[in-house]
């Protein structure tokens, strides 16, 4: 039974075509549009799904279901994204699995973007030996997902929002969800890019803007953000030492309220900045621990750059065995 697996972000979408081994088949990846709103995303994700079957030379009739996972708020029943504001102009409540299917006549299963990726390394990856755990992953913006006896704790449907713990409460920075203080208006790499901006503009010394002009990019991606770090730029270094900041006081806090055995750093940016980053973080939580004697596990997602979309086709078999 082969499964096509989508994660959606605010700068890429990437695509799995798998077996029931969890073998990858297929793959392609492609930039998000940034115009069009939710009927392009999803034109551009039908069209990905295309493209992966073919690089596995799978025929799509052979596809017996699709998994997403996106950003925002995920009604799994209904079908529905909504308030991505990672992504563009998505604030709306969008019938994503309704017209995705309608485009490739397949059935489709929705999860959150970040809870996919942390129940893969869970199953497949970085979190097999643990029983609990959250996840980290830092891309546009900062999500999680929390692990307590080798199940994904989903709350009333919003549980994992470590991204939006408040890391500042008087004069805190600006969120892309509108609050402020949170850690992912540090630590996600949109809001790097708007405070990236402003220093510009009043004339502190750069070259991230260098560097994605010559990568031919349209904003900060991860890969602009790691090639400044080894040019030692000092606004690179200073917004990223602000973030890990962020990542250490917010995850402590989470580790002290559940005191899980692991913790797993993935997302585009952490998969990016590597072991070296883990670390980091790792170092900057533990001043906040109730118990720094006794430190969870803190490691680097292992599935990498495809561990969302794997995720998000284990959505197909798992949405199908529920009662």
């Amino acid at each position: 039974m082969l499964r096509a697996g989508v994660d959606l972000g605010g700068t890429k979408i990437q695509v799995v075509i798998s077996d029931p081994l969890n073998r990858v088949l297929g793959a392609f990846r492609r930039p998000t549009p940034r115009t069009g709103g939710p009927p392009a995303v999803t034109e551009a994700i039908a069209a990905a799904i295309r493209q992966a079957a073919a690089d596995g030379r799978v025929d799509l009739a052979d596809v017996t279901g699709i998994g997403v996972g996106a950003p925002g708020h995920i009604d799994a029943q209904a079908g529905t994204v909504a308030n991505a504001g990672n992504l563009p102009d998505w604030m709306i409540t969008y019938p994503l699995s309704r017209e995705l299917s309608a485009r490739l006549r397949l059935p489709v299963a929705l999860g959150n973007d970040v809870q996919v990726a942390v129940n893969a390394e869970v199953r497949l990856g970085a979190g097999r030996p643990y029983h609990s755990m959250i996840g980290v992953f830092c891309g546009t913006g900062v999500g999680g997902g929390v692990v307590i006896d080798d199940e994904l704790w989903l709350g009333r449907g919003a549980a994992g929002e470590l991204g939006h713990i408040c890391v500042q409460t008087e004069g805190g920075a600006p969120c892309p969800c509108g609050r402020r203080g949170c850690m992912e208006a540090y630590a996600g790499r949109a809001a790097m890019e708007i405070q990236a901006r402003r220093w510009r503009a009043l004339g502190k010394p750069t070259q991230l803007f260098d560097i994605m002009a010559a990568r031919q990019r349209e904003r900060l991606t991860s890969g602009v953000w790691y090639r400044a770090m080894k040019r030692k730029d000092p606004m690179a270094k200073k917004l990223l030492k602000r973030a890990v900041w962020a990542l250490g006081s917010a995850i402590g806090s989470t580790v002290n309220a559940l005191d899980v055995e692991a913790v797993i750093i993935g997302g585009g940016l952490g998969l990016r900045l590597g072991q070296p980053f883990v670390d980091s973080i790792r170092d900057a939580m533990i001043p906040h621990l109730v118990a720094p004697q006794n430190p969870p596990a803190v490691l680097l997602a292992e599935l990498g750059d495809l561990g969302g979309a794997i995720g998000a086709a284990l959505l197909v078999t798992e949405r199908r065995s529920d009662p």
